[in-house]
């Protein structure tokens, strides 16, 4: 973990995942002020136990520590990322306004669980 005191949230995402990862990648691209500390589980899962995460836990959704240390994960994890990132803030903005995090984090939970399932399948977890 790369955590800076210029550093807004920490984000603790599933490096071995290709879609994940090109999605991050995106992001990353585009966090040219490093507001973000970008934290690939499956390389560093130390940076877990510091926050209170297990391996499998990380696994199954995108979770970010907010500036608060507050942990969060999901919709209101991408949100606080989208926060932080110029071409995304308005996303953020008309979604916490609009009150869509809740009905879109149902959605996500349901696509989460399946590629869990799938990382799991392909042996990435221990867990079934």
């Amino acid at each position: 973990m790369t955590s800076s005191a210029d550093t807004a949230i920490t984000t603790f995402y599933d490096g071995g995942c290709p879609l994940c990862s090109k999605e991050i990648a995106h992001y990353r691209r585009l966090d040219r002020a490093g507001q973000v500390d970008w934290v690939d589980i499956t390389q560093d899962p130390d940076a877990l136990a510091a926050v209170g995460l297990d391996q499998a836990t990380a696994m199954r959704r995108l979770h970010v520590r907010d500036a608060d240390g507050h942990l969060v994960q999901g919709v209101p994890a991408f949100v606080a990322i989208w926060r932080q990132l110029p071409r995304y803030r308005l996303l953020a903005r008309v979604v916490s306004a609009l009150r869509l995090t809740r009905p879109l984090d149902a959605l996500y939970r349901r696509f989460a669980d399946w590629r869990f399932e799938r990382r799991c399948r392909e042996g990435a977890c221990s867990i079934h």
